[in-house]
């Protein structure tokens, strides 16, 4: 029997509250779905809320609520079948035959103003992830910026991350901003969505070091399904046409054309999934590697992979390049559930 999954990060909350996408139909121009999440037998996702302060200016908290109120409104309509997890215990219960688990996360800490200790208010509403920032912020410098460390009030709130029992992640945190998560936290933290940058070198990888790092500190990284960051040849490719859509002037029909253009670039196999998985083993062992899938939230996805229910071809791509069925399950579910389980309150 194939083992369950836990996936670390998706940012369908976006999709619903955007663009009114269905949670509880599959399809529509959305990875994630709850009939979806039962099809590949996910036990527990973490929803992302993203809110960047260049998209919102002045309403960053109130994004971020918003997007809080979507989960709570997905979760209540699944009629008891997905809860709200805050606990540990509640996890494992989402193991054991319980409703599944979603977890609440903030993806940049820019809903905070720049004060740590207004994360108390999100901790009262469910948030149990926490990533510093995903553009250079109050808290943190981010693998695209300058690579900047965390600042006062970023090592600030990665304090009472942990005296809360919220989980610390580094995904998108510049490297100086990595190591001092790495030298301020005394519990594991995560990586929920990032990739081994001696396969594929974009900035939003762990190197190696990053990953014995991570591993001996008891934590876990979750691979990222964007193109970009699985496969060296499509990241080349696809950079220009990223660039030339952002620089000014360029017209509606000039971005439409270019997006098209990125459309028609091959997308990697799935089996650089396993590759990335294969190293991070490799590199950390079989304690350190995971799923953060980051659906909804990349524009597309490796070959034969649509939807979080083509989650279940894993289990079988991993037997066949050599894994046991113990490390199949620490990878689809086991690790994360761990860490999770030290992290949040009992």
């Amino acid at each position: 029997m194939d083992p369950s999954f836990f996936d670390a990060h998706c940012d369908t909350a976006m999709k619903v509250l955007d663009d009114g996408e269905d949670f509880l139909q599959p399809g529509g121009r959305k990875h994630l779905s709850f009939p979806g999440m039962v099809e590949a037998d996910v036990r527990a996702q973490i929803f992302a809320c993203f809110v960047l302060s260049a998209q919102h200016p002045g309403r960053e908290r109130a994004r971020a609520l918003e997007m809080i109120d979507t989960v709570y409104e997905m979760v209540a309509a699944t009629d008891g079948r997905l809860s709200l997890v805050t606990a540990a215990s509640d996890l494992d219960r989402a193991f054991d035959g319980g409703p599944r688990a979603a977890i609440l996360a903030l993806e940049g800490a820019d809903p905070l103003g720049d004060r740590a200790d207004a994360i108390h208010e999100f901790y009262e509403r469910g948030v149990r992830n926490v990533i510093l920032a995903w553009q250079d912020n109050a808290f943190s410098g981010t693998a695209f910026g300058s690579n900047t460390p965390l600042t006062p009030q970023g090592r600030r709130l990665v304090g009472l991350c942990e005296e809360l029992g919220i989980a610390v992640d580094v995904s998108h945190l510049s490297d100086a901003a990595f190591e001092e998560v790495v030298h301020l936290t005394e519990k594991p933290f995560v990586a929920s969505h990032s990739n081994c940058r001696a396969l594929s070198p974009n900035l939003r990888n762990l190197t190696d070091d990053m990953i014995r790092t991570l591993a001996d500190r008891g934590g876990v990284m979750g691979i990222n399904l964007s193109p970009s960051f699985l496969d060296t040849a499509f990241d080349n490719a696809v950079k220009p046409l990223r660039a030339a859509v952002e620089q000014p002037g360029v017209s509606n029909a000039e971005k439409r054309q270019l997006y098209d253009r990125m459309l028609a670039i091959p997308r990697p196999p799935l089996g650089r999934v396993v590759e990335h998985i294969l190293h991070a083993i490799n590199v950390g062992g079989e304690d350190c590697i995971g799923f953060g899938g980051d659906l909804d939230g990349i524009g597309q996805t490796p070959a034969n992979l649509d939807t979080v229910a083509d989650y279940r071809q894993f289990p079988t791509m991993l037997r066949d390049a050599g894994l046991s069925e113990r490390q199949i399950a620490k990878v689809c579910y086991g690790n994360f559930r761990r860490v999770f389980v030290e992290l949040l309150p009992g």
